[in-house]
C-alpha cells in the first residue's frame, strides 16, 4: 500500500502512466465501472480463462469457492460448477483507486486460507487499493461502488482531514479520533479508512494595501507560530498567498486607508495594546494616523476606525474657529478655542471640532465697517498713520465700529452683530439718523455718512394726508427711488447652506463662502448677522414756482417760509403746513389739499345769488382774478408768516366778495342792475376811489390776498317768471335783429344785381373792341407780310444777277491769263 499523503513526486517517478492518470484527474477523470466487463464465452463445464482474467468455482459438496486465474482452460469436476462468468482483474492505474469490501487476510502479500481450504476473510472492512498489478477479487470480496481517481490537491490548496479514530498517519504521527488537519498541495492524496475528508481548503490572496482577519476557532498555533486562543483574532498582512490553518477561521479582509497630504484616518483603541508604530494605548484612546506616519494605514484588530479626516486647507483670506484643541501631548482643552489663520493646512485632532466650519475674512471697502460686540476681556491692536500699533483693551460688552478698506478676521471673544454701509448722499439728498444712546435724532444732508455703532436709521412719521400728497403725483417731491431700490433689492445677510456636488457645504455669508466638512449636518454660521439697516430718506417737498411753504419745527416751536423754486427738506422735528381749500360753485370747504401756496395770478370761480331791491333773485357766476402781494414777504418773516394765517384763503375771500355783491345789488332795482351790472359788482368788489372810479384792485390785510378783477361770466334769474319774461325780451330783441339783418341783406342783394348787369353791359362793349382790334391787325399782318415776300425776290434776284457777273468776270481773268501763259511760253 502506498504510504497515505505521499505527494506525486514520491510515487513512481518519471513513469509515463502516473503523468497520463494524474492528467486524467486534473481534467476530471470519470470513474469506471469495474463489473461492466463483458464476460467471455463459457460452455457449462469447461471455460478458458485469458491471461488478467478468472473465475470463481464452487464446490458443491463443500460449498467452498475457489478462485482460479488465468491464463488456464478449466474444466470442472462432477461436484463444481462456475458461480460466475469470466472476469477481467482489477486494474488500477497510477491515479486511480478503489474500496474493497470484506477484503481477504494477507501476510507477505498472500492470501491465507482456512484449513478448508476457504480463503480468510476481513468481514465488514475495507480496504483501499492504489495502483498496483492486476488483481482478481477472491470469493467474498466486493468493490464498493466504481474506481476513483485518486484527490490530486493543487498549489496554494489544501484538504481538512479528520480522524475517525485512533491511528498513526504514514509520517508516524499519532493521530486521536476526531482530530483535524489540512493535507496541503501540490501533491496526491491517497485516502484512507481512518481518515475522512471534510472539504478542500483554498489558500486567500493578501493583496498590496490589504490584510486579513482571522478568528481562532479553538487555541491552536497559527502559520507563522503565534499561539492563539479559542475567539483570538488577528490580521495577517504579509503580501502574498495565505492558507489558512484548520482553527483558523476566515472573518473578511481589511483594506488599507490610503493616505496622503489631504487625507488621514483617526482610530480609537478598543483595547489596551501597543500600535504598529511602538507606541503605548489604552482602551478609548483616539489619535490621527497620517502620511508622515504612513502611507497606508490597516487598523488591528483592537484598534476601530472612527473616520477619514480630509485636511482641511486654508487660503489666504480664510479662518477658521477649532474648538476644544489639543495641547501638545494630544490631550483635548475641553472648552478653549483656537483661532486659525490661513495660508495653512491641517487636520482635525480627535476631539477637535471646527465650530463653524471654513469662513471667509471680512473684505471691508472704503465704504464698508463692522459693528463689533465684546463677549469677553480681549486686546485689539490698531495701526496708526505713523506706524505705530495702539493696543485697546475692551471689556465685555463693549462696542465698536471698524472700517475699511481693510481685511478683518474676528478674534475669540468678538461677535459681528451688524453690518455698515456707507450711504453716499447728494447735495440734495439725506437721511435721519437716530443716536440709540441719547435718543437725539438728526438729519445727515449732502455727504457720504456711515452710522456709527451707536447709530441706526430713523423713520420720520407724518401724518397720513400729507404722506399721501408726497408719494402721489400731485405734489413734487424728491426722487428717491435710488433709495428705494437700496431698501427694497438690499440681499438679506441671514446665512444660507448649499451643497455643492463635492460634499462640500457651502455657508453663504456677509462676505463669501465659508466651508465646512462634509458631516452629517452643516455647522451654524459663527454669526447670525441679521439684515443691513434700510435707509429713511428725508423728507423733502420740491416747492415750483411762485409758490411757498410753511415749514413747522414743533420742538423749537418756530415756523419758517420757503419760497419756490426750491427744494425743501424737513428737520426731525418739522411738519409741513397742510392747506384746505374750498373749491366748485358754489365753494365746498376742505375740497382741495395742498402743501405749498400758490401766489398767483390766478383766477377762482364763484356762484352767488343776489336780490335786487324790486325782489328780482339773481344767480351770478363771477371769476376773480387774485395774486398775492409778497413784496415784503420775500425780507420780512412776519409778513411772510401773514400769507398762511388764514387756512383756506380761497373760501374766506368768495364769502367776502359775495356779501359786498350782494349788498350793493340789494340797493339798486333790477332794470338798473340789468343795464349796469358790471359796473356795480366790480364796484362793490373792488370799491371806489374819491372820485367816484372803481379801484384797480383790493387787499385782505390778514393774508395780503390781492383781488386785481372780476369777470361776470353769467347772470341768471333765480325766479321761473323772471326768467320767461327775460326769455321774452331777449326773443323779442332777436327777431327784431333778424328781421333788420335780413332788410339789409335784400338791399344789398338788390344793389350787387344792378351792379352785375353793369358790368355785363361793359363786357360786351369791351369785347366788340377788340374784335375791331384784331380785324385792323390782321390787315396790317397781311400788308407786312407783302412787302416782305416783294424784298426777298427782289433780294434774290439781284444776287443772282452780281452771282453771275463775278463768274464771267472770274471767267475773263482765266482766259487773260491762258493767253498770257501761252504768249509766255511762245
Amino acid at each position: 500500500m502506498p504510504p497515505e499523503g505521499s505527494t506525486r513526486a514520491g510515487i513512481l517517478p518519471g513513469c509515463p502512466s502516473l503523468d497520463r492518470g494524474i492528467r486524467e484527474a486534473e481534467v476530471g477523470f470519470e470513474p469506471r465501472n469495474f463489473r461492466s466487463m463483458p464476460p467471455l464465452e463459457t460452455s457449462s463445464n469447461i471455460t478458458s480463462v485469458p491471461p488478467y482474467h478468472y473465475v470463481h468455482v464452487l464446490d458443491l459438496n463443500t460449498n467452498i469457492s475457489t478462485l482460479v486465474m488465468g491464463p488456464k482452460t478449466y474444466v470442472c469436476k462432477e461436484n463444481e460448477r462456475f458461480e460466475c462468468a469470466v472476469s477481467r482483474m482489477v486494474s488500477i492505474s497510477p491515479m486511480e483507486y478503489c474500496v474493497v469490501e470484506n477484503p481477504v487476510v494477507k501476510e507477505n502479500g498472500h492470501a491465507i486460507f482456512e484449513s478448508n481450504g476457504q480463503v480468510r476473510l476481513q468481514m465488514g472492512a475495507k480496504e483501499y487499493r492504489y495502483h498496483q498489478d492486476p488483481f482478481p477479487l477472491y470469493p467474498g470480496e466486493t468493490i464498493c461502488g466504481t474506481i476513483q481517481a485518486l484527490p490530486v490537491v493543487l498549489a496554494n490548496r489544501a484538504l481538512r482531514l479528520k480522524a475517525i479514530c485512533d491511528h498513526e498517519d504514514s509520517e508516524g504521527r499519532q493521530r486521536s479520533a476526531g482530530d483535524e488537519w489540512l493535507f496541503e498541495g501540490p501533491g496526491v492524496y491517497y485516502p484512507c479508512i481512518q481518515v475522512e475528508v471534510l472539504g478542500e481548503v483554498t489558500a486567500k490572496a493578501i493583496k498590496l494595501n490589504e490584510a486579513l482577519r482571522f478568528r481562532a476557532t479553538c487555541d491552536c498555533v497559527d502559520r507563522h507560530g503565534t499561539r492563539r486562543f479559542s475567539g483570538e483574532e488577528w490580521l495577517v498582512r504579509t503580501t502574498g498567498v495565505y492558507l489558512p490553518t484548520v482553527y483558523e477561521e476566515y472573518v473578511d479582509t481589511v483594506i488599507a486607508e490610503k493616505l496622503n497630504e489631504k487625507r488621514a484616518v483617526s482610530v480609537r483603541a478598543i483595547q489596551p495594546h501597543r500600535d504598529q508604530f511602538g507606541r503605548q494605548r489604552n482602551c478609548g484612546d483616539e489619535w490621527l494616523v497620517t502620511y508622515r506616519d504612513a502611507d497606508s494605514y490597516i487598523c488591528d484588530v483592537t484598534q476601530e476606525l472612527v473616520r477619514v479626516t480630509e485636511a482641511i486647507t486654508l487660503s489666504s483670506k480664510e479662518y477658521c474657529i477649532i474648538v476644544n484643541p489639543v495641547d501638545l501631548d494630544g490631550h483635548p482643552q475641553w472648552g478653549k478655542k483656537r483661532l486659525v489663520r490661513g495660508e495653512s493646512s491641517f487636520f482635525l485632532m480627535p476631539g477637535e471640532e471646527l465650530e463653524t466650519g471654513i469662513e471667509q475674512a471680512f473684505t471691508l471697502g472704503e465704504n464698508d465697517g463692522l459693528v463689533l460686540v465684546a463677549t469677553e476681556d480681549v486686546e485689539q491692536v490698531d495701526s496708526l498713520e505713523d506706524g505705530n500699533f495702539q493696543r485697546i483693551k475692551h471689556q465685555p460688552g463693549d462696542r465698536w465700529l471698524i472700517r475699511g478698506p481693510c481685511e478683518y478676521i474676528p478674534p475669540i471673544g468678538v461677535d459681528v452683530v451688524e453690518k455698515r454701509t456707507a450711504v453716499p448722499l447728494g447735495e440734495s439728498e439725506g437721511i435721519y439718523v437716530r443716536n440709540t444712546q441719547t435718543g437725539e435724532v438728526r438729519a445727515v444732508v449732502g455727504t457720504t455718512y456711515m452710522l456709527t455703532e451707536y447709530e441706526e436709521h430713523w423713520e420720520k412719521q407724518i401724518p397720513p394726508k400729507v404722506k399721501e400728497l408726497l408719494d402721489s403725483d400731485k405734489v413734487p417731491t424728491l426722487n428717491w427711488s435710488r433709495f428705494q431700490e437700496l431698501r427694497d433689492t438690499r440681499a438679506p445677510l441671514a446665512a444660507y447652506y448649499q451643497t455643492e456636488a463635492s460634499g462640500r457645504v457651502m455657508l453663504g455669508s456677509l462676505c463669501g463662502d465659508t466651508y465646512s466638512l462634509a458631516h452629517d449636518q452643516p455647522p451654524a454660521p459663527r454669526f447670525f448677522i441679521p439684515d443691513e439697516p434700510k435707509p429713511f430718506p428725508v423728507i423733502s417737498l420740491q416747492v415750483p414756482h411762485n409758490a411757498g411753504v410753511q415749514i413747522n419745527d414743533y420742538k423749537s416751536n418756530i415756523s419758517r417760509v420757503e419760497f419756490g423754486p426750491t427744494l425743501v427738506i424737513l428737520g426731525p422735528h418739522e411738519q409741513f403746513t397742510l392747506l384746505s381749500l374750498s373749491a366748485g360753485k358754489p365753494k365746498r370747504p376742505h375740497a382741495i389739499k395742498s402743501l405749498y401756496l400758490l401766489l398767483g395770478p390766478d383766477f377762482f370761480t364763484d356762484s352767488v345769488v343776489v336780490e335786487t331791491a324790486d325782489h328780482a333773485r339773481l344767480s351770478l357766476q363771477l371769476s376773480y382774478n387774485w395774486s398775492f402781494d409778497t413784496s415784503d414777504a420775500l425780507t420780512d418773516p412776519g409778513e411772510a408768516d401773514k400769507l398762511f394765517s388764514v387756512s383756506d384763503f380761497v373760501g374766506d375771500s368768495c364769502k367776502a366778495m359775495a356779501s359786498r355783491i350782494r349788498g350793493a345789488v340789494a340797493t339798486v332795482c333790477f332794470d338798473t342792475f340789468h343795464k349796469n351790472s358790471a359796473r356795480i359788482i366790480r364796484a362793490a368788489c373792488l370799491g371806489l376811489t374819491k372820485e367816484g372810479k372803481v379801484r384797480d384792485s383790493y387787499v385782505f390785510p390778514e393774508n395780503r390776498l390781492v383781488i386785481t378783477g372780476v369777470d361776470i361770466q353769467s347772470v341768471a334769474p333765480t325766479d321761473e317768471r323772471t326768467r320767461d319774461l327775460l326769455w321774452k325780451s331777449v326773443q323779442m330783441a332777436i327777431e327784431i335783429t333778424t328781421e333788420s339783418q335780413e332788410a339789409a341783406a335784400r338791399q344789398a342783394a338788390k344793389l350787387e344785381q344792378e351792379a352785375r348787369g353793369r358790368l355785363d353791359r361793359q363786357k360786351i362793349l369791351d369785347e366788340t373792341e377788340v374784335a375791331k382790334s384784331k380785324s385792323k391787325l390782321l390787315e396790317i399782318q397781311l400788308a407786312s407780310a407783302g412787302l416782305e415776300n416783294t424784298g426777298e425776290a427782289r433780294a434774290a434776284a439781284l444776287g443772282q444777277a452780281e452771282a453771275l457777273r463775278i463768274e464771267n468776270m472770274i471767267a475773263v481773268e482765266e482766259s487773260k491769263a491762258a493767253v498770257e501763259e501761252k504768249r509766255i511760253e511762245l
